[in-house]
C-alpha cells in the first residue's frame, strides 16, 4: 500500500520540476521556430474553448546593438505559447506598438547602421512576425524625434501618428496591453 505522504511527494516533485524549469526546458515552435522559446507548463488555469486572444505589446527601449529586441521575443513567445497549448493560430492577434528609442529597431540596414553603428539583428525576427500577421505599428512622433522615415522602416512595419494613437485604436477594436 502506497502512503498519502508519498503520493503527495512525488506529485510535488513532478509539479515542481515543472515549474523550476530552467533555459534548458525552453523549446521554440509551433509558430516561430527560431524565436520565442517557451516551457511546458502545466497550468490549471483554463483557456476558455473558442477564446480569441487580442493582445497588443508596448516597448519603448532600445535592444542593446546585437541583442533581439525582449519585446519583439515575446510577441513571438506569446504566440507560440498559445498555439502550443491549443489555441488555433487564427484566434491570436498580436500587435507591436514601438515607440521611443526603439524605433531604431523596426529601421532598415541602412538606417540602422548609420544611427546605431551595426547589422539590425531583429530583421529576421521582424520579418517573421509581420509575415504570420503581427502587426508592428511605429510610433510617428518618436520616428520623427529619431528622424525615421517611412522609407527607413522594415517592410510590412507601420507607421501610425502616435503611440497613443495606436493604443487607442487598438484598445477600441478589443485589443489588450501587456501589463509591463
Amino acid at each position: 500500500m502506497i502512503k498519502p505522504i508519498a503520493v503527495f511527494v512525488c506529485v510535488a516533485l513532478g509539479v515542481l520540476s515543472v515549474a523550476i524549469a530552467g533555459e534548458d526546458d525552453l523549446a521554440p515552435g509551433p509558430v516561430f521556430e527560431n524565436f520565442g522559446p517557451v516551457a511546458a507548463v502545466a497550468a490549471d488555469f483554463e483557456i476558455p474553448n473558442g477564446v480569441k486572444l487580442k493582445h497588443s505589446f508596448d516597448v519603448s527601449k532600445q535592444a542593446d546593438t546585437g541583442a533581439l529586441n525582449r519585446t519583439f521575443v515575446s510577441a513571438a513567445r506569446f504566440i507560440n505559447m498559445h498555439a502550443r497549448a491549443g489555441v488555433p493560430v487564427k484566434k491570436i492577434n498580436v500587435a507591436v506598438v514601438v515607440h521611443g528609442s526603439a524605433v531604431k529597431d523596426v529601421t532598415n540596414a541602412a538606417h540602422y547602421g548609420e544611427a546605431v553603428g551595426g547589422e539590425n539583428v531583429n530583421t529576421a525576427l521582424i520579418d517573421a512576425l509581420t509575415s504570420k500577421g503581427v502587426r508592428v505599428i511605429v510610433c510617428g512622433q518618436s520616428a520623427a524625434y529619431y528622424e525615421v522615415g517611412n522609407e527607413d522602416l522594415l517592410p510590412g512595419v507601420e507607421m501610425a501618428l502616435s503611440a497613443m494613437t495606436a493604443h487607442a485604436v487598438l484598445q477600441g477594436e478589443g485589443y489588450t496591453i501587456n501589463p509591463f
